[in-house]
């Protein structure tokens, strides 16, 4: 059992930088909050060419991404990551509503390091961040 002060010290420790791919405002805004409140520091992008680009110039140490989105998918999106040299070792985590086995599986086809649906909960999307190294 941690006292106020000691978990109020650890959450002010910045724990990593999480790049957010999600078009959606509401959902951004979302996993943003969650994402601070858990110590993170949050960029965000509105599309998946935008999210390649501003991981290749600032190397987050992890990437989540939603999978239906204009333009580039999700799925398209950890394809081309994983291809490229300067982001293929960033984990991935794919957030979606797409919730069937199937959409899971092919989601780690595509090169995702886990796989959450949504609805989740702010222990769930930390959890799955710690999990890949975060």
């Amino acid at each position: 059992y941690c006292s106020f002060n000691a978990v109020r010290a650890m959450s002010l420790t910045l724990m990593g930088t999480v790049l957010v791919v999600e078009d959606t405002p509401s959902e951004m805004e979302l996993l943003s909050h969650y994402l601070r409140e858990g110590g993170y520091s949050v960029i965000g992008a509105v599309s998946a060419k935008e999210a390649l680009n501003k991981a290749i110039e600032l190397k987050p140490d992890v990437i989540v991404t939603d999978v239906v989105m204009p333009g580039m998918s999700g799925f398209e999106l950890c394809r081309s990551l994983k291809k490229h040299p300067e982001t293929k070792q960033v984990p991935i985590i794919i957030c979606t509503s797409k919730g069937q086995e199937i959409d899971r599986l092919w989601g780690m086809r595509q090169g995702a390091d886990v796989y959450i649906t949504k609805p989740f909960t702010k222990e769930q999307l930390i959890r799955a961040v710690k999990s890949v190294g975060g």
